[in-house]
């Protein structure tokens, strides 16, 4: 029963919802996670993953049903994407990334660019990435040197980008890039669609991880990589508000990963504590533990409210989106590092090594506290909504 209060509402977990978590955790643990420890030891995509995602249609359930997708709303995404993590960080990537990679078109590009893009991912025959990142640049995007210029109705693109997630499996990148080098800061970028066909258009070699090491992380190059006018991504000039306006929306599927990640080294503690017998009885039965587990759970479940709450801001554009969004990666991903610690700690010397997936998750724990805007970035986002509001 509804309670009639929206704000109430934003609470509840619809029948429908968690038939969909049931049926990712399922294709996750029978697809997915046999292959998680492999993946991480022999540092490769997760092919199996990929491939039970898209005979699902898990694999970027947020297109909308117009371009060939299922149209799973923000907080279905997100369930996707914490399901898929809770086994396999690496994994739930793919989904996230399809979306990172795809949000600046369903924001800003007009219908023969979204028709052109959108469908084939859908139909599960490309992956799709985010080139914002630089090297130098690092979080101050606006400081960005890549270029394009334009010739006749062709851009040229110069530069390079870093840190791009599934870059060299992706067929296609949204990318910025300075327009107008002599124009107005924030306002001088435009957003592209390039393709890797597109000649001049090369990668770095895969960057060795702490982390996440099934999801190649590789340096975009672009020489005189020239590309159609019918790629630009919204207006021109507007790439970094399209960009920022994406982050909004995409931290919360970050937070819906630590959430994951949490989750997953929470369950595996939990049933190792209830086998391992110290001093005669179940290491569960000492006090000591039930309170680290108990503060493992409160705070999972704490970060996923929170991202809950932001994914239903997501799917309505609320105003105060930007705040819900960084609170909630920011708040989720520390939790993630937090939990997963001490998971590895209730495990003691089997924690801490790769016997165990406990290890793994911490490793990949670390990420979504840098990725999509580091937590101090965050933090300053949400300093500046608090300060804006009268």
């Amino acid at each position: 029963m509804s309670t009639g209060n929206p704000d109430f509402d934003l609470f509840r977990i619809s029948e429908d919802h968690e038939a969909l978590r049931d049926a990712v955790r399922a294709v996750a643990e029978d697809k997915i996670a046999p292959y998680a420890a492999a993946v991480d030891e022999e540092a490769r995509y997760p092919q199996e993953a990929h491939d039970a995602l898209v005979a699902s249609d898990f694999f970027a359930p947020h297109i909308a049903e117009e371009y060939g997708g299922v149209g799973a709303d923000a907080l279905a995404t997100c369930i996707v994407i914490e399901e898929v993590a809770r086994v396999d960080a690496s994994a739930s990537l793919i989904p996230a990334v399809n979306k990172l990679g795809t949000m600046p078109l369903i924001l800003a590009a007009n219908e023969d660019v979204k028709k052109r893009y959108l469908t084939p991912l859908a139909e599960g025959r490309t992956t799709f990435s985010y080139g914002l990142s630089e090297r130098e640049a690092g979080s101050d995007t606006a400081a960005m040197k890549t270029r394009a210029r334009r010739d006749g109705d062709d851009w040229v693109v110069n530069g390079q980008k870093s840190w791009i997630t599934n870059a060299g499996v992706s067929d296609y990148y949204t990318v910025l890039a300075v327009t107008d080098p002599d124009g107005k800061r924030g306002s001088n970028v435009t957003a592209f669609v390039l393709e890797k066909s597109d000649e001049g258009f090369t990668f770095g070699e895969k960057e060795r991880k702490l982390g996440i090491k099934g999801s190649p992380t590789r340096e975009l190059h672009f020489d005189n990589v020239r590309i159609p006018g019918d790629r630009v991504v919204g207006e021109v000039g507007d790439g970094l508000k399209i960009a920022l306006r994406t982050l909004d929306h995409t931290r919360v599927t970050i937070g819906a990963q630590a959430v994951g990640i949490a989750q997953g080294a929470l369950d595996f503690a939990v049933s190792y504590v209830k086998e391992r017998k110290q001093f005669g009885k179940a290491v569960a039965e000492f006090q000591g533990v039930q309170f680290m587990l108990a503060d493992m759970a409160m705070a999972v479940e704490a970060a996923r409210q929170m991202v809950y709450v932001a994914a239903a801001k997501s799917e309505r554009g609320d105003a105060d989106l930007p705040f819900f969004g960084a609170a909630a990666k920011c708040y989720a991903s520390d939790v993630a590092m937090q939990v997963t610690t001490d998971a590895v700690q209730l495990l003691g010397g089997a924690g801490y090594v790769r016997d165990f997936p406990v290890e793994r998750m911490m490793r990949d724990a670390k990420i979504t506290q840098i990725y999509e805007g580091t937590n101090q970035i965050q933090r300053m986002v949400m300093g500046r909504q608090l300060l804006a509001r009268k």
